[in-house]
């Protein structure tokens, strides 16, 4: 299997092109291809089909563009376009063709319109949007509703030396055709033009040229309230923090010191003394450290949320560092794709690691738990989704050929790494070297108040990390589940980090408290306590979806609802992980400078 890797990285490298790949130098005269790509609903980012779906102009024999990993994953389908134009050279009014509907073909046009269907067309790897037709609905009494089609585009392309620079599609000055009066059985001829307009623009760095094209564009965007948002996010990370080092820590001062009595002043009192409500951790120390059932289940999660917080890690440096080239369509998708299947060493390494020192024993079972703890989740969502886009016949449903590739690059990347990574793992694993010994039998967990109770604790845990994140998160919806790339990665990496401290700083807290009551039961109550959090970013989901967006339909409904159940799963192994280590790390601490007999 080993052969095989590095010509499938290499394919997934050539399918996730250099920031300079996408660059076109012209000539004078020179043709400039434009590509129909996608049509669909303005309001179901990722309901589309192809252009040519559509009752339009097209060419006899349909000639598609190569298209990278990434832009497939996107849902793109680029077909070359019967447009004629060529480098600075403007022309007026120039008939494309002359279509002919039959009766289905106008109902179908006029479905679309009604839909408010945009198309999407690329000059030189720019996006050109547009939409299909003209709707409008007027008064109550007589209530009018008119619908027309946009026969003629205007092209207006700005270029500079031997560049395009700049690149746009309108129907400004355009009246569109009727479609209001057309009920005979007769067909419908419609001419379509077009005209395409050049001019000279100032020098400007190649990466800014679609910001031009999104000040104003085709897609609204608001940016103001980011900086808010981070502010608001910082305030709370610091009360957090503040209150876990200044606070608990001064409670554990007092602990530390009463508990660490001398022998002559701890044999003098009576044993009672450490079976105080908020004082009762020491008394634990000897269960503290049992180890939890399912440990596999356990060490599979650690693994797992590992590699997604190498995984985001990686994204977003990659990001900040210049990496992904903003006219390529799906350059994340694709190096998601490729950190994935490279990061799924550090998912085997720790849970095998971990899981050897907890004294698990069947370390293959392990590995195969922890290499399905998401890919299985992922496969079976997947699959429900591509089978809608399938059947509803939407770009958006990917090809065989892809399928097969990215089946290829799990069997013999991801699934071996996670192998190799799992028997280092257990190779280098030493003892648990826990600070306190623990005795055979079990100690009787006294009756917790309601507000210690585990979904009381996931509660907290859960809704403080969201909330520092909660603002910025609507950004991140709007952008994801919209159309424009989000590139405000600054940004993205203050809130992750926020969002990892918040995570680490609650669960200790909550920790705390649960030990002090002297429950040892913290294994996974430290897991669920910050990893509920996605379950606050799903119910947010589904606000998101019927309050804030327009989405409807069973395909955008079915892609929304079954990924955004997978990210909220996503970010309950990263954050579980967080503070399942946080936690571990805190009561090491507390116990080793606790003097016991």
């Amino acid at each position: 299997m080993a052969p095989h890797q590095p010509w499938l990285l290499l394919l997934l490298l050539a399918s996730w092109p250099p920031p300079g790949s996408s660059e076109t130098r012209y000539q004078p005269g020179d043709p400039v291809v434009l590509y129909v790509n996608k049509v669909g609903p303005y309001h179901n980012p990722q309901e589309t089909y192809h252009y040519y779906q559509l009752p339009v102009c097209s060419p006899e024999k349909i000639r598609h563009k190569s298209l990278s990993l990434g832009e497939v994953l996107d849902g793109d389908r680029m077909a070359e376009s019967m447009y004629q134009i060529r480098f600075r050279e403007s022309v007026e009014k120039t008939v494309l063709c002359v279509k002919t509907l039959t009766l289905d073909q106008v109902e179908r046009l006029r479905q679309a319109i009604e839909e408010l269907y945009y198309f999407e067309f690329m000059v030189d790897d720019i996006p050109l949007r547009g939409f299909v037709g003209y709707m409008e609905e007027s008064g109550f009494l007589p209530h009018s509703h008119k619908i027309g089609l946009w026969t003629h585009l205007d092209f207006h392309l700005e270029w500079n030396g031997d560049r395009i620079i700049y690149a746009n599609v309108s129907v400004r000055d355009v009246k569109p055709h009727s479609l209001d009066d057309v009920r005979g059985p007769g067909p419908l001829s419609l001419t379509h033009t077009y005209s395409v307009r050049w001019s000279e623009t100032a020098s400007e760095r190649r990466g800014e040229r679609r910001g031009r094209g999104d000040d104003g564009g085709f897609f609204p965007r608001t940016l103001e309230i980011h900086w808010l948002s981070i502010i608001n996010s910082m305030v709370l990370v610091f009360l957090l923090v503040g209150f876990v080092v200044v606070i608990l820590m001064r409670v554990l001062k007092n602990d530390l010191a009463r508990y660490n009595l001398d022998e002559e002043a701890s044999s003098s009192s009576s044993g009672d003394d450490f079976d105080h409500g908020d004082n009762g951790w020491k008394i634990i120390h000897t269960d503290v450290f049992r180890f939890p059932p399912c440990r596999s289940l356990l060490c599979a999660v650690l693994g797992v949320g590992s590699q997604f917080l190498a995984l985001g890690t990686g994204i977003i440096a990659m990001a900040l560092l210049g990496m992904f080239n903003v006219h390529r369509h799906g350059a994340i998708n694709s190096a998601a794709i490729l950190l994935y299947a490279l990061t799924c060493c550090i998912s085997g390494y720790v849970s095998s690691n971990f899981y050897r020192q907890v004294g698990g024993e069947r370390w293959v079972w392990n590995i195969v738990l922890t290499t399905s703890l998401f890919s299985a989740p992922f496969f079976v969502t997947w699959s429900v989704v591509n089978s809608v886009h399938w059947a509803n016949g939407s770009t958006q449903a990917l090809p065989a050929t892809t399928i097969l590739l990215l089946l290829t690059v799990w069997l013999l990347v991801g699934f071996p790494l996670t192998v190799i990574g799992g028997i280092f793992g257990k190779n280098r694993a030493g003892p648990f070297d826990a600070p306190c010994r623990t005795k055979n039998i079990a100690r009787e967990i006294p009756p917790q108040p309601w507000y210690k109770a585990t979904l009381v604790h996931m509660t907290i845990g859960g809704f403080l990390p969201f909330s520092a994140i909660s603002v910025e998160l609507y950004y991140i919806f709007a952008t994801v589940w919209g159309r424009e790339q989000y590139t405000l990665y600054g940004i993205l990496f203050f809130v992750f980090a926020i969002l990892l401290s918040v995570g680490a700083c609650i669960s200790i807290a909550l920790t705390y408290f649960q030990l002090s009551g002297e429950d040892y039961h913290w294994w996974w109550r430290s897991v669920l306590s910050a990893g509920s959090t996605g379950v606050f970013i799903f119910l947010y989901s589904v606000f998101y979806y019927s309050r804030r967006s327009n989405m409807s339909g069973a395909v955008q409904t079915v892609e929304f609802f079954g990924y955004s159940l997978l990210t909220g799963y996503v970010f309950f192994l990263m954050l579980g992980t967080v503070s399942f280590f946080a936690s571990l790390k805190f009561i090491r601490y507390i116990y080793v400078n606790l003097k016991m007999d």
